[in-house]
């Protein structure tokens, strides 16, 4: 049997079960047209047949997954999506000043009593709501307030007890917002545990160059690393049971690699190169139009669009900053923007004819 009639009987995700039902849309949409020209005429048992088999299943995966069945479900789960996210945050928020708005009201001892409880009674409640949500939206939402309570767990401790604000914080939050990623399917958790992550190496970095560990913002190259890491994360773990977690991996490596070159390449006096400052910033100049020009051949190449966009980002941002710096002084204002607007018409029949090229290399399906 193959991966994909796998898939089909047995699907193990909403989003396989989703994919199942949009395929079974896009083959009525098909066959109706197929019978209309005359090209394909089904009998009366085998339309029923086929009708019921698929009534069936999209019933049984409403049930199990709670699909999107048409194009008024979908638009509604994008507004769940957007209210579930919107909501997470905002009771995370709620839960943090919460605590310090009534904090000095208890006792030490009491206040220790409320961290433990709080941060272990959210995080088991996210594990029984998960059991019981189909939709993963309530899901969610108990996911960043046990997030939230542990982030206030460890940093309130630190303040009762008077201990050291530290880096190695970062680490168990990172911890724990990727162990409910990946428990739970939550994009928005990975994200968590990837800026986290993302913090505490650039933080180390900063402090083996000598920086207290606040301060790693103020050299961007302390953020390299983090980036090198993150992009090879998907090459090493299997993300196909995790929907979209290979592409945020990619895309906050991304992130993470071109944002200081961007700021180097306009503010090279803050680097730890010791050269002049315009030879720093064109050299990472050139260095961030190679990087988002390679991050678009290689995200066409592995069909990855993620990668794609955020080059591609990339790229314009830094044509139009060097576009800035050479004629913005020098050019009446409407040659600027004529400028601007002509190279973006080159850019789109550049990025048409490659879209061509691989059409045709890859033939009709």
């Amino acid at each position: 049997m193959s991966l994909r009639q796998n898939v089909h009987m047995n699907p193990s995700s909403r989003t396989e079960a989703q994919q199942c039902a949009d395929e079974i849309g896009v083959f009525q949409h098909e066959l109706g047209r197929l019978e209309r020209e005359g090209i394909l005429t089904l009998s009366d048992d085998q339309r029923r047949k086929v009708a019921d088999h698929q009534r069936d299943l999209l019933a049984k995966l409403t049930q199990v997954f709670d699909i999107d069945r048409d194009a008024q479900s979908r638009q509604l789960s994008i507004g769940m999506r957007v209210a579930s996210f919107l909501g997470a945050l905002a009771l995370a928020a709620s839960v943090f000043f919460l605590f310090y708005q009534f904090w000095g009201w208890f006792p030490e001892t009491a206040q220790v009593a409320i961290l433990l409880v709080a941060a272990f009674g959210a995080f088991g409640a996210t594990f029984a709501i998960q059991r019981r949500d189909g939709t993963g939206y309530f899901t969610k939402l108990a996911a960043m307030v046990a997030f939230a309570c542990f982030v206030l767990n460890i940093a309130m401790l630190g303040q009762i007890f008077d201990i050291t604000p530290s880096d190695k914080a970062l680490l168990p939050w990172a911890a724990l917002a990727l162990l409910l990623a990946y428990a739970c399917n939550l994009r928005l958790l990975l994200a968590a545990g990837i800026l986290c992550l993302i913090a505490f190496v650039s933080a180390r970095t900063g402090t083996w160059s000598g920086m207290y560990w606040l301060y790693f913002g103020e050299r961007p190259e302390n953020f390299f690393p983090a980036a090198v890491a993150l992009l090879f994360v998907p090459h090493f773990l299997d993300h196909r049971r995790f929907d979209g977690f290979a592409a945020t991996y990619r895309v906050f490596g991304l992130l993470t690699l071109f944002l200081p070159m961007l700021v180097l390449a306009n503010w090279g006096q803050i680097s730890y190169l010791d050269f002049d400052r315009s030879l720093i910033q064109g050299f990472y100049q050139v260095l961030g139009f190679a990087g988002s020009a390679a991050a678009v051949w290689l995200g066409t190449r592995r069909h990855w669009p993620d990668v794609v966009n955020t080059g591609l980002t990339f790229f314009v941002i830094f044509l139009y900053t060097k576009m800035y710096d050479w004629w913005w002084e020098i050019m009446p204002k409407y040659l600027f923007f004529l400028v601007i607007a002509l190279s973006a018409v080159l850019l789109l029949v550049v990025f048409r004819r490659l879209r061509t090229s691989r059409i045709m290399a890859g033939g009709n399906p």
